[in-house]
């Protein structure tokens, strides 16, 4: 898709920092990090969101995952603990409309979810 962030940074038009690359998703940091590693995961094709992908290439969510475990493992977070989110709709913040998985992790993780109190 032409206007779509992450479709530029994976064909190489906007630069990004790569942690990893198959034949069917690229990895590389976030910009933005909400914890010590932030890694996104993306699908080389574009899908507007996980249940769009799930939908159309179930094979191609499997391998997003895959990658994002191999993310986690190189990263040396496969003992220590990781996060996956897949933020899907407006309530759940998604600013950018190409599915994609964050890995978080690399220190102590709060709570997930409302805030209690």
């Amino acid at each position: 898709m032409s206007d779509c962030l992450f479709c530029k940074i994976v064909a190489g038009d906007i630069p990004s920092t790569k942690v990893h690359e198959t034949e069917t998703t690229f990895a590389f940091r976030d910009i933005n990090p909400q914890s010590k590693v932030h890694v996104l995961v993306v699908p080389k094709a574009h899908h507007e969101d996980v249940v769009e992908l799930a939908a159309a290439d179930p094979q191609l969510l499997a391998d997003v995952i895959a990658t994002g475990a191999a993310v986690a493992k190189a990263e040396g977070m496969d003992v220590s603990g990781f996060r996956f989110v897949f933020n899907t709709g407006e309530h759940a913040g998604r600013t950018v409309f190409h599915a994609h998985l964050h890995v978080l992790g690399g220190e102590q993780l709060g709570l997930f979810g409302r805030p209690t109190g």
